[in-house]
């Protein structure tokens, strides 16, 4: 759970506040480098998420104002992102048609959706949010969406017709058009790829994806390719947005609904991730706020008719390694792309489509994580098994659908993992007063008539039941029934109400078989409390939790208590 710096303070601005003079040359020069790589990742991201590219320049300005006002984070980079775009376009596609007047005010009114779930998660606090997705899920849930970005930017690639339809059928027609691929397209695309893949090992400041796609317009230009077949973007719209509030179709809501909580829940926790690994020296990470500021930003970026955004990692990464320290840095490449957008579009006018593909190529090679699969195959099959079904599940079924049973197999899986948790044997470790889970390579001592059991999970309904069952296995296996029955409780930090019904059960039990019942560090202050709210202390007794394990068996077994050694630390 995130722990904010410090309450919402106001006034606003606080990526701005403490900014020393002496840095703003630095800032203003990791934010040419951010305006370099943003042009054309935004513009080809704009063209994923089915709308006009300039689009996309404007939601990068609006995103960037929003969270400089309302954000914490002070080199975080706000915009329109490869990883939510196939999610909400997809989703987009069913209700109108790709490029039409209604699909970009839905596509704004999403933004706004959006942008109030977020805000207000970070109002409340739910920065814990971003913590219910496991990193396979969120493994597989990359992969899936990479995947899909290579297959509805293959066409663009290709210098082939767009696609349109569900996976199989878009596969269907690349796969009967691929004879007709214009290898001026496949040329650029690939040459655009690699370019930028060789930009990024020779370093992360260097804009290959701007070089690149700066080279394939002026050999457009200079070959006249676009005569020869080659699709490019045409002259875009030029002049500054305007401020409209998006119509709300009454008939689309409850699909927008369900939608933004899909494409909300994946802002909270990309947020969180670029929050927590980009801090630009801060003490804290205040994701809370941050989700405020992106909220914000996703509001001002409907206002101004563009589509949800989200934090960038890469684009965070290139302004963290120019030396970025404040948004000053994103104001300035925001002023730069406006200029841009409002009076440059002639400039983009024989860009290639499919040097904008092989930009998205790039960013879907970045987020499939290969190394991750091979990690997980290693060393947790049953996690890879987990990544895998989620890539698929992605890839196969509608994207919206795909994150939903992701976010649900996440779940399932930390459920899965409370519910693994056994009691285990504790046995005293000899010449200490240090009592240790019995593990083969470790000799313990068993002690007389005392049997010492600890359960490393947080004791709720999940789990109850096997705990009490692991208790009355305990006691029927130690051979003769022990007089003494200690719970190591070091690692149950949290005791809800059916659990704690099951631990009255159990000692009640225990006594009624004439087996002393004790508690023995109890650490956890959460846990102290619901066993006092719960009624456990009334029945476990002031006189029978101790602070150690060696302390409980002294009063209540002192012929059975082990010697301490000089000088140990008891346990």
């Amino acid at each position: 759970m995130s722990q904010a710096t410090d309450d919402f303070r106001w006034p606003v601005l606080r990526p701005l506040q403490n900014i020393r003079f002496a840095g703003i040359g630095v800032d203003l020069a990791a934010g040419l480098t951010l305006a370099a790589i943003a042009v054309p990742e935004q513009m080809a991201t704009a063209r994923l998420a089915g709308l006009p590219p300039q689009v996309g320049l404007f939601a990068f300005v609006a995103a960037t104002v929003g969270f400089a006002i309302f954000g914490a984070n002070r080199v975080l980079s706000a915009g329109a992102d490869s990883t939510i775009a196939p999610i909400f376009a997809g989703s987009l596609g069913g209700l109108a048609a790709a490029g039409t007047p209604h699909y970009a005010e839905l596509a704004a009114v999403l933004a706004l959706l959006v942008g109030v779930m977020v805000a207000v998660a970070g109002m409340v606090r739910m920065g814990w949010v971003a913590d219910l997705l496991s990193k396979p899920v969120l493994t597989g849930f990359m992969a899936g969406i990479a995947l899909h970005i290579v297959l509805s930017q293959a066409p663009a690639a290709l210098g082939l017709p767009e696609e349109s339809g569900n996976v199989y059928h878009r596969l269907g027609q690349l796969a009967g058009a691929v004879a007709h691929t214009n290898g001026t397209a496949a040329a650029i695309a690939f040459g655009v790829l690699a370019i930028t893949m060789g930009a990024e090992r020779i370093s992360p400041r260097v804009p290959g994806a701007l070089i690149a796609l700066a080279g394939a317009t002026i050999a457009a230009v200079a070959f006249g390719l676009a005569r020869h077949g080659l699709p490019v973007l045409g002259a875009l719209p030029t002049g500054l947005p305007k401020p409209v509030w998006p119509r709300l179709h009454p008939e689309s809501l409850v699909p927008l609904v369900g939608l933004t909580g899909v494409v909300g829940l994946v802002v909270m926790v990309q947020t969180a991730a670029v929050t927590r690994s980009f801090n630009a020296g801060d003490a804290d990470p205040d994701v809370d706020r941050d989700y405020v500021g992106v909220g914000a930003a996703s509001v001002l970026a409907g206002v101004f008719g563009a589509f949800p955004v989200n934090a960038s990692p890469p684009r965070t990464a290139a302004v963290s390694e120019a030396g970025g320290r404040s948004q000053v840095g994103g104001l300035a490449a925001a002023a730069a792309v406006l200029l841009l957008a409002a009076f440059g579009g002639s400039l983009l006018a024989d860009a290639p489509t499919a040097a904008l593909a092989g930009v998205l190529f790039f960013v879907a090679q970045r987020i499939f994580k290969l190394r991750d699969f091979v990690h997980l195959a290693r060393r947790a099959p049953a996690e890879f098994g987990l990544a895998s079904v989620t890539a698929v599940m992605i890839v196969l079924l509608p994207i919206q659908t795909g994150v939903a049973i992701g976010i649900f197999l996440s779940l399932v899986h930390g459920v899965f993992t409370i519910t693994r948790a056994r009691l285990i044997p504790f046995e005293h470790v000899s010449g200490t007063t240090v009592w240790w889970p019995t593990t083969p390579d470790r000799l313990g001592e068993a002690t007389g008539d005392v049997l010492v059991v600890g359960f490393q999970a947080p004791l709720s309904f999940l789990n109850a039941f096997t705990f009490r069952r692991d208790v009355e296995m305990a006691i029927a296996a130690k051979g003769r029934r022990p007089k003494l029955l200690v719970l190591e409780a070091s690692s149950i930090v949290e005791v809800d109400f059916t659990a704690a019904e099951v631990l009255i059960d159990a000692i009640r039990k225990a006594r009624s078989e004439g087996v002393e019942f004790a508690m023995a560090r109890l650490e956890s202050v959460r846990a102290q409390a619901a066993l006092e709210r719960f009624g456990v202390m009334d029945v476990l007794g002031p006189h029978h939790i101790f602070h150690s394990v060696q302390e409980a068996i002294a009063a209540l077994d002192p012929a059975g208590a082990a010697r301490p050694a000089a000088g140990s630390n008891p346990s």
